[in-house]
């Protein structure tokens, strides 16, 4: 008899043809020969359009439905070709050319060509959401060229050495799916929403943004698959799971293969019992607790450092069972141009009164609000942490739970930004503007710009660093932004957390890059070895 397994994990998967493996060790879905990954998370995804929007999850399903003309690998990060087999820059970084494989095809047959990436890019630039912000500075869609079917070249307003950092998350869609389903002038948006126009090695089967999304291996995928046609996925689910607990209790049950966004505790354990594998690498993903500049006491930059140095330090490396080093800079520190900067605050009680005395709010007396994402154990623990630091200089805290969209709506305005803001931000290159980037106004809107810090200063700084031609005179800037950014305390800056995933030993292929968001994973490489 054929059994459905997972207990109802997949409703509505007999459909598809899903019938478990025999034996209780390895439970993965099957169809016919071949083997499904369940990957659970707690973070939706609601959005598929590449150009509109992109978090850990929706990048994860993004970048296995869609492909960029490059694409970021290992550990250091490298750039690699992909839909483009090379390209060229002139020596004023301004003008930038690329070459075409000749054998990309979008998921309906069509081929990946010249005009696709023009459109691609141009459909980024005038949505102006999302993926924008990383070009729209400097690239004009008048700027792209399809000189012929194989080559684009882009024309840049000035110069830009960073642009090639960029070109990995600039997805290409199927130019003639998306405008037959044009809605208005909306670039087909809204039916981009949820469904598939890329060329990437998984297409949509199902697509509940709150619940799950089913994926299917193209199996003539244009650029093959690393582990052997032999031995790739049928298929990947990432499932939404809201709480830690019931992921892991579904992990061990032999319910889902790959887990993400769990405590301390739960890694520590799964890495301590047989049939588990947790790795653990060094992140570049940042904490910190971003405050409100614009309004309320968090608008005084003496209230923010007084937080700064009433918080307790200690407790973020303990809440992590040591899993995280205290952050030196706003940079991370393989950020090229990082320094160490002197002065950052640490846990003193006397300076942190000296700065509160320096306000109207000398004694304290006022509450302030501080929200992290639902479901997420670490930053509430932070939150209270943060809450029996800030009571000598009695300052109350509420801790608020929301769901991520909402707290990033809520955080795109600065009169409905809260207060205070727990965000975990992972560089999506490795160039320093990337970092810079979060203390311009160009991040407002955006969930790493929640402070809205506005400081003509700094801005005028970072912009000039972002165009400077010369690597070291620019590094060096980048220096005193840094500086400048400390003085200036728009966030308690916190710890680099140590990135962790739980997985069953059967998976394989695993390959870990610190550019990739939070609990993300490149699903293109994971395969199941098991009979």
């Amino acid at each position: 008899m054929t059994r459905i397994s997972r207990r109802g994990l997949l409703a509505g998967t007999a459909a598809a043809g899903l019938v478990s493996a025999a034996g209780p060790s390895f439970s993965f879905e099957r169809v016919g020969d071949r083997k499904i990954l369940v990957f659970s998370g707690g973070q939706p995804v609601p959005v598929l359009d590449p150009h509109v929007r992109y978090d850990w999850s929706t990048r994860m399903i993004q970048q296995s439905v869609f492909d960029g003309l490059a694409k970021y690998v290992n550990n250091p990060p490298q750039i690699v070709p992909w839909l483009a087999e090379s390209w060229e820059t002139s020596a004023d970084a301004k003008t930038w050319t690329f070459k075409l494989v000749g054998n990309a095809k979008f998921h309906n047959g069509d081929p990946v060509d010249a005009e696709a990436v023009r459109f691609s890019f141009e459909r980024g630039l005038r949505l102006n959401k999302g993926v924008a912000w990383m070009l729209s500075a400097y690239l004009d869609p008048t700027g792209i060229v399809a000189v012929d079917p194989r080559t684009v070249r882009f024309n840049l307003k000035a110069a830009f050495p960073a642009f090639i950092t960029y070109i990995p998350l600039w997805f290409i869609v199927n130019p003639r799916q998306v405008m037959a389903n044009q809605v208005g002038s909306d670039m087909g948006e809204a039916w981009l929403t949820t469904n598939d126009a890329g060329s990437g090695p998984f297409k949509i089967r199902r697509f509940e943004p709150q619940s799950v999304i089913q994926l299917d291996a193209v199996e003539d995928y244009w650029k093959g698959w690393p582990m052997g046609a032999q031995n790739r996925l049928a298929g990947v689910v990432y499932r939404i799971v809201r709480e830690p607990a019931p992921r892991r209790a579904a992990l061990q049950r032999g319910e889902v293969d790959v887990i993400t966004e769990q405590t301390p505790d739960d890694y520590d354990q799964l890495a301590a019992a047989r049939g588990f594998v947790v790795p653990n690498e060094v992140g570049v993903t940042t904490f910190a607790v971003t405050m409100n500049t614009t309004k309320g006491p968090t608008a005084d930059i003496n209230v923010r450092k007084a937080i700064a140095h009433a918080m307790d330090y200690d407790a973020l490396i303990q809440i992590h069972n040591g899993a995280a080093k205290l952050m030196t800079s706003p940079f991370p520190d393989a950020i090229p141009g990082y320094v160490a900067v002197p002065g950052m605050p640490r846990k003193d009680l006397a300076k942190a009164r000296e700065f509160l005395s320096r306000t109207q709010w000398a004694n304290g007396g006022f509450e302030l609000e501080y929200v992290h994402v639902q479901g997420l154990e670490d930053p509430r623990r932070i939150g209270l942490a943060l809450l029996n630091s800030l009571q000598p200089l009695n300052i109350r805290l509420n801790i608020v739970a929301q769901p991520w969209p909402t707290m990033v709506q809520r955080g795109a305005r600065p009169d409905t930004a809260p207060d205070m803001v727990s965000v975990y931000v992972t560089p999506v290159s490795m160039d320093p503007d990337v970092i810079a980037g979060k203390y311009h106004p160009r991040s407002h809107g955006q969930f790493w710009g929640m402070h809205h810090l506005t400081n003509a200063e700094l801005a005028s700084a970072i912009e000039a660093a972002r165009s400077e031609p010369d690597q070291a005179r620019r590094l060096a800037m980048y220096g005193d932004i840094q500086r400048k950014v400390v003085d200036l305390q728009p966030e308690i800056f916190g710890m680099l957390a140590n990135r962790r995933w739980g997985m069953r030993d059967y998976v394989k292929g695993f390959v870990y890059c610190p550019l990739r968001l939070t609990g993300e994973m490149d699903l293109y490489s994971l395969w199941i070895d098991a009979r």
